[in-house]
């Protein structure tokens, strides 16, 4: 396809969308299908009219997938309605490092036995397709920082940890193929790729998100009453954090969404804060209130770039799963990518979330909804381009590239389809 042509594709695909978002919404299925839809039909798969090769465009697509995970997690992280403890946080938490182990081990165990893969291929296609996406997941994740709801909650705070806390087993998986240095038994993977570059992450994007939040409210408040423009500060935000991490070799994706988290939960306690002032300045010198010209609140740099994040992040969607859809032929759905999609689904994913939910006080509602709805998606699509980028053989590149694609369809087919009526019926108790 020409650019004219592409243009006029994404065009057209933008305007429907936007003109029948109303009616897309009492559909029974989210808007990546209707995406993946059209990637299919005018791609290799119906009409050829273009093939997105991903092997030969892997650099281009790790950027762009790339890119598409940071606006996620950082949307994602200013979302978050609770500060965060580790009694509030358990669940999530569990599900980002146990449930995460067990499934790459699980994976690797049926790619090395089922589909004979050797064991570093195996661990790294379980360390690719083991986070859940929080890009695709937008229908089961928070919808607005004052969403309360227990469920979106643990999927989006998982999505916005595992996404990080994968990156370890990518490597050792590497290491196993002999694309990095996992030192002597492993203890360099182990201090360095797993110790470091977590706790690393988890600092440098909270030490971030405060400095940053104390900043904006100072320079909003008297006697600066500057006007920020938070859009401008969200992406610095995501760009200073990210590129600071990957320099000392610690995990950005983690740094990204903690720096959002850490955010957004500063400004909240200063927001609470100053109206706590506000309150018994008004209870000492009500008849004062002139000396006191800053009783309205400034808006927060979190809220303020979200709405801008969340387009961006549907923008990113509507091209990635149409590239997606473009990179599809007939002859792609074997049968190995088919039982593995299901292996993930039906076994890997639920066994790994019953074993790191037990001993929680989490209902069985909960525990049930969070076992189906793992969403896999770009996140999974950046791993393998990273793989890739880094020296992965072609041959063996092609068969996770097949793999891969296949699983992440069946993800936006079946949870797609199930998602709006299992969570109507979880609300309404059913």
């Amino acid at each position: 396809m020409t650019s004219p042509q592409w243009f006029l594709l994404i065009g057209a695909l933008l305007l429907v969308m936007g003109l029948t978002s109303s009616v897309l919404k009492r559909l029974p299925i989210t808007s990546a299908i209707i995406y993946l839809a059209v990637g299919l039909l005018v791609g290799p798969t119906v009409f050829n009219l273009f093939h997105f090769n991903p092997l030969k465009q892997s650099a281009l697509l790790e950027v762009l997938t790339e890119a598409a995970v940071l606006i996620s997690l950082f949307s994602a992280g200013v979302k978050m309605p609770v500060p965060f403890s580790f009694i509030r946080w358990r669940r999530p938490i569990l599900l980002a490092t146990v449930s995460v182990a067990i499934t790459v081990a699980l994976i690797a165990a049926f790619a090395y036995y089922v589909l004979g893969l050797p064991l570093g291929a195996g661990v790294l296609l379980g360390a690719i397709l083991a986070p859940t996406d929080p890009v695709l997941a937008t229908d089961v994740q928070i919808r607005h920082p004052g969403d309360r709801d227990q469920l979106r909650f643990t999927l989006t705070s998982e999505a916005g940890m595992n996404d990080g806390s994968a990156f370890p087993f990518v490597m050792l998986g590497m290491g196993l193929l002999g694309l990095h240095d996992l030192g002597h038994y492993g203890l360099s993977w182990l201090w360095l790729d797993v110790v470091w570059a977590t706790l690393g992450g988890v600092a440098i994007g909270v030490v971030a998100g405060v400095a940053l939040a104390h900043l904006s409210w100072t320079l909003r408040r008297a006697p600066y009453r500057h006007e920020l423009m938070d859009d401008f500060l969200g992406l610095g935000l995501i760009g200073m954090v990210y590129g600071l991490a990957v320099l000392v070799h610690v995990w950005g994706f983690l740094a990204v969404f903690f720096a959002a988290v850490a955010l957004h939960q500063t400004e909240l306690k200063l927001a609470s804060g100053a109206r706590e002032t506000e309150r018994m300045s008004e209870q000492i010198a009500r008849s004062h209130a002139n000396l006191y010209p800053d009783t309205e609140l400034p808006l927060t740099v979190s809220e303020g770039s979200l709405v801008f994040k969340e387009h961006l992040e549907r923008l990113s969607e509507v091209l990635l799963i149409l590239l997606i859809g473009g990179t599809l032929f007939l002859n792609s759905w074997g049968w190995a990518a088919v039982e593995l999609a299901l292996f993930l689904f039906v076994v890997a994913r639920p066994i790994s979330v019953l074993i790191s939910l037990l001993g929680t006080r989490s209902l069985w509602r909960i525990r049930g909804m969070t076992a189906w709805f793992g969403v896999r998606g770009i996140g999974s699509l950046y791993y393998l381009m990273y793989a890739i980028q880094h020296g992965l053989p072609q041959a063996l590149a092609l068969t996770l590239i097949q793999l891969t694609l296949i699983v992440v369809t069946l993800s936006i087919l079946f949870h797609g389809i199930s998602v709006k009526p299992m969570m109507g019926r979880f609300w309404r108790g059913d």
